[in-house]
């Protein structure tokens, strides 16, 4: 005769199982979560240098845009001056 009551031991068993179980589901999802960490990290590190790379581009072209707008200047100051010359020898 046994002293062990074998409903105990199956309780225990399922018990067992059950624990087994929700660890496996738990380290499941601490190796996706840990995945998807990486992915969003590799975004982030993407999105960041597309940003560098297009604040550059910006700065470069304000630059670009300011000098146009300076030569516009400089054209538009030439041409009245030009216009001035003209008006003084059409003039009697």
């Amino acid at each position: 005769m046994s002293l062990i009551d074998p409903e105990i031991t199956t309780q225990e068993t399922d018990a067992l199982g059950l624990l087994e179980e929700r660890i496996q589901r738990a380290v499941a999802l601490v190796t996706r979560l840990r995945q998807e960490k990486e992915a969003a990290l590799t975004e982030l590190a993407e999105t960041q240098a597309a940003w560098e790379e297009s604040q550059n581009a910006n700065s470069k072209l304000t630059e670009e845009l300011n000098g146009l707008h300076a030569e516009r200047s400089q054209v538009k100051g030439r041409l009245e001056k030009l216009l001035s010359h003209i008006d003084t020898l059409g003039a009697p």
